[in-house]
């Protein structure tokens, strides 16, 4: 006869509670039940645990087993209870990589209003641009990416998160800042250009040239704003980034382009599934995303 958890766990309940019947109540069995399960115990082991009928006291070899059966009987439970949080998504550990923009908005939005829902789960966050989380995804570094599609999307299972759109930001004592409106191409030709990643990335043939042509670029958001803020020149980015970013003062202009638009995407593997506590994170994330709209994410426009 093999040993089981549950004689085990009979056994101890048996030896904390000094008798039968109470041990019983406390398993939910009849005390025939319990003490047969002990008789079957003793009988495999071939010596008795208890010094008399009564199991109030221990012999040595029943206080050895107490010992080990707790010792075993607190990793099972802990073992079960992580299974079951697991499965549940109270448990876990989740990678996610997410543009900054999200990552400044849609993220905190997530987090403050189901922050409770996810228990003992390890959230690991991390920003950066949209190729290097197509590479994580792709090195299997990370659960969920929040990123620009690239071309080399094979491999990949994409949901359509929102759509971002570009405008110009300007000093307010700008002369872009004195009019509203869309702003044209043909009206940024003779303006100073602060080229970035994410505005190259326009694909409409007047932004090309303007980016061509541009002497002044920066990657890094804080850094474009302040040459913004100082009235340097201007910049392209979108809604959602300038919203993350330090732009308290400027002012935003959406472009005349219709097709100025980033769009941002649910990113994961297909080969493989996510976990429980996974899968809750990126149903939060869709939720907020679908409440968000283009005319509510900030009011810089003049």
């Amino acid at each position: 006869m093999a040993l089981k958890i549950e004689m085990l766990r009979g056994f101890a309940t048996v030896a904390r509670s000094g008798n039968l019947s109470d041990a019983a109540q406390t398993l939910g069995r009849t005390p025939s039940a319990v003490s047969m399960m002990l008789k079957q115990l003793e009988t495999h082991l071939g010596e008795p645990l208890f010094e008399t009928d009564r199991k109030s006291k221990l012999t040595a070899l029943g206080t050895f087993v107490l010992e080990q059966a707790e010792r075993e009987l607190q990793q099972f439970d802990n073992t079960v209870k992580a299974i079951e949080g697991f499965a549940k998504a109270t448990h876990g550990h989740v990678r996610i990589a997410t543009v900054p923009s999200v990552a400044g908005t849609i993220i905190p939005q997530v987090f403050s209003r189901h922050i409770n829902d996810y228990g003992n789960v390890d959230i690991e966050l991390r920003d950066m641009d949209s190729s290097s989380i197509l590479h994580e995804l792709d090195r299997d570094r990370i659960d969920i990416g929040i990123a620009t599609m690239g071309q080399q999307n094979v491999g990949l299972n994409s949901q359509h998160l929102l759509s971002d759109t570009f405008g110009v930001i300007c000093a307010p004592t700008h002369a872009l800042a004195q009019e509203t409106g869309p702003v044209t191409w043909e009206a940024l030709d003779n303006e100073r250009l602060i080229a970035n990643s994410l505005s190259a990335g326009i694909s409409a043939e007047p932004s090309i040239l303007l980016h061509e042509k541009a002497l002044l670029s920066a990657h890094n958001l804080t850094s474009i704003m302040g040459m913004v803020h100082a009235n340097i020149g201007v910049t392209i980015l979108p809604e959602m980034a300038v919203r993350a970013s330090n732009s308290a003062g400027l002012i935003f202009r959406p472009l005349a382009e219709p097709h100025a638009k980033r769009e941002i995407h649910l990113l994961r593997r297909a080969d493989s599934t996510l976990s429980p506590a996974a899968r809750l994170l990126e149903r939060h994330i869709l939720e907020i995303a679908a409440e968000i709209s283009q005319d509510t994410l900030m009011g810089m426009s003049s």
